[in-house]
């Protein structure tokens, strides 16, 4: 795709909003409740920031840098810039990285299309009284309808892609992550109602500073601040591709960086307290929003309304972050070898379908089945990509930009050239940032 016919985001505010919706959705209202309670809450959450600000807002920048200068997907914005180099095919790391989150997520966001048509068409049947966490775990151990809708899911994706991407996204930006946090918000406030409100805040904002010596305690920290703010999967480096050169990056890198984490904290601000007054466990896992949320709502006035608007904008929300992910390895094979949009859509959007498909059942007929680390297959494949592979390609960028990107280039490429700032954000990357990252992927190898 040359330059000249590159789409551009028609606004600053919709670039702003479509690289935090492409992040938000399950990342922060899915994940980040259910890894922040698996790892002691406000312990995780110190971690979580300091991990954000000196590995994520640099990273983020140099990956806006790249993409925009290179005008390319990040697989051919490395080629492009190391085009003799035995490093020119790092990139692909991402793109791999990429296309296997989704085949992840596509189950996940399957479950929440079928909450939502649930909210939608049958309110009384998901406001009915009984064990949330049993009807859960009933739905997701059948074999064929998490399968549909996980079909649902990845077919909405393709299409999606099919027609491109860029202005779709922009506009379903614009007004459904404003919607998105008004909702959540509503959502907080009510949850400061219940009883364990004190128990939700002090698990969440009070740390406990023993559990700073775990090692699996950043290791997670980094992961989900890869995973949710979009970090070295080739995302942000295709968004930045398309931002024009008059816009500047820093203040728009930190922006996204700080506007996701705080949809995190607001999941945490909503999921926490319900979950201490429903005596549920914090750590319980994947399952977390589909079993603390319904109980949420069936206790509150007008839960019917709010479990809908609430499901269902958080199913666009994580269509808006497929779209995002399958356009990866999309605009990667059309570029390197000449397919045509459509025929890459459909060719990846069913291969992607098809590799989802063990961690769907891994909660059904082979939910017995554990892969090395006891670990089911669904977070096996969370693993491997978001503490294995994430973390590798975040290094591998972050050398490319420190050291092999000549520094007056980068330091143009990021709207910082000639100031202080720059200068520290390219220190940051040429030794912070990667010791940083390199002692937490030790940690993640030695779990293994």
């Amino acid at each position: 795709m040359s330059s000249q016919t590159r789409e551009q985001w028609q606004s600053h505010r919709g670039f702003l909003l479509a690289a935090v919706g492409s992040a938000v959705g399950l990342g922060d209202i899915w994940r980040f409740p259910y890894v922040a309670g698996a790892n002691g809450g406000g312990a995780f959450l110190l971690v979580y920031l300091l991990v954000v600000l000196l590995v994520g807002v640099p990273l983020l920048l140099g990956e806006f840098a790249l993409g925009r200068r290179m005008q390319s997907e990040s697989a051919t914005a490395v080629a492009r810039l190391l085009p003799s180099s035995r490093w020119r095919h790092a990139g692909v790391v991402g793109v791999f990285a990429a296309g296997l989150i989704l085949a992840y997520y596509a189950v996940i966001a399957g479950w929440v299309f079928r909450y939502a048509a649930l909210y939608i068409g049958s309110p009384a049947q998901a406001l009915a009284g009984g064990d949330s966490a049993a009807a859960f775990q009933a739905y997701v151990a059948r074999p064929l309808e998490p399968l549909a809708w996980q079909l649902l899911g990845m077919a909405l994706t393709t299409a999606i892609v099919c027609k491109g991407v860029e202005k779709g996204i922009e506009k379903a930006s614009l007004w459904l992550m404003p919607v998105l946090a008004l909702l959540l918000t509503a959502l907080a406030v009510h949850s400061a109602t219940l009883p364990g409100i004190r128990q939700g805040l002090r698990f969440l904002f009070l740390p406990d500073w023993s559990l700073l010596a775990s090692p699996g305690l950043y290791v997670a920290a980094l992961g989900q601040a890869f995973f949710s703010i979009g970090l070295a999967m080739g995302v942000m480096v295709t968004y930045g591709s398309y931002q024009p050169a008059t816009r500047p990056l820093p203040g728009a890198a930190l922006t996204i960086a700080l506007g996701d984490t705080l949809f995190g904290v607001i999941a945490g601000l909503v999921i926490f307290p319900a979950v201490f007054s429903f005596g549920l466990d914090p750590a319980q896992g994947a399952g977390l929003t589909f079993v603390v949320l319904p109980q949420v709502f069936a206790q509150m006035a007008g839960g019917t309304l709010f479990g809908a608007a609430f499901f269902l904008l958080l199913s666009i929300a994580a269509l808006t972050s497929m779209v995002s992910l399958l356009e990866v390895p999309v605009a990667y094979v059309m570029q390197r070898w000449g397919w045509s949009r459509q025929r890459a859509s459909l060719r990846l959007g069913g291969l992607l379908f098809v590799l989802g498909i063990p961690a769907s059942l891994g909660f059904g007929m082979w939910t017995g089945l554990r892969l090395p680390g006891g670990r089911s297959i669904l977070d096996a494949m969370d693993f491997l990509a978001v503490d294995l592979l994430l973390p590798l390609n975040g290094l591998l960028l972050v050398l490319l930009l420190g050291w092999l990107w000549p520094r007056h280039e980068a330091l143009q490429a990021a709207d910082l050239q000639g100031s202080r700032l720059g200068r520290a954000w390219h220190f940051s990357l040429r030794y912070l940032v990667p010791l940083l990252v390199m002692s937490v992927l030790a940690g993640s190898l030695s779990r293994t």
